[in-house]
C-alpha cells in the first residue's frame, strides 16, 4: 500500500468502479483488486464492480489505523523492522532541537540500524530514568585550543 493515501478523497456518497478508485487514489487497479480481496466491500457481484465511497473511506482508516504503533516511553520505532523495539544496551544519545524539544538516538538491536525519537523536556526524565542518555560533548574549537599547529595565523 502506498504511503499517504488519503481516506477522505473518497466521497461517501458516491460509487465508484475500480477504475475510478485507482485513478482517485493514484495507485494500480490491481491494488484495488487485492483489497476487495482482502475484505473491501463491494455492493453486489455483478460487474462493473462498485464500491461505496463510505465503505471505501472505512476501509482505508482501518488499514492506516492496523498500521501505526503506540511506543512506550522507552522504546523507539526501528523504520527497517517496522515496530517499536528498545534501543540496543538501553543507551541513547541526546540532541536539543529547540528549547523544550530534544531529539534521542538510539540503535536497534535487531537489525543494528538508527532509531530516532523526539521527546519534550518533561518526558526526557521520565526517560532518563529507565534508559542511559548520554550527551555527546562538542568538539573543542580551534581558536580555543592550547596547541596551536605551526602553520597557524591564529596567536
Amino acid at each position: 500500500m502506498p504511503r499517504n493515501l488519503n481516506p477522505n478523497r473518497a466521497k461517501i456518497h458516491r460509487n465508484y468502479t475500480v477504475g475510478e478508485v485507482a485513478s482517485l487514489l493514484n495507485i494500480h487497479k490491481n491494488t484495488v483488486r487485492a483489497w476487495i480481496k482482502d475484505g473491501l466491500p463491494v455492493c453486489d457481484e455483478r460487474r462493473p464492480t462498485l464500491i461505496l465511497g463510505a465503505q471505501l473511506r472505512t476501509y482505508l482508516q482501518r488499514k492506516r489505523q492496523s498500521r501505526k504503533h503506540k511506543c512506550r516511553i522507552y522504546e523507539m520505532y526501528c523504520m527497517r523492522c517496522r515496530q517499536p523495539k528498545r534501543p540496543a544496551g538501553d543507551m541513547v544519545d541526546l540532541a536539543p532541537v529547540s528549547a523544550s524539544s530534544n531529539r534521542l538516538t538510539g540503535l536497534c538491536p535487531t537489525c543494528g540500524s538508527l532509531m530516532n525519537r523526539f521527546a519534550s523536556d518533561t518526558s526526557l526524565e521520565r526517560i532518563k530514568e529507565i534508559l542511559d542518555v548520554c550527551i555527546p560533548q562538542s568538539l573543542q574549537h580551534i581558536d580555543k585550543c592550547n596547541l596551536l599547529p605551526v602553520n597557524s595565523d591564529l596567536s
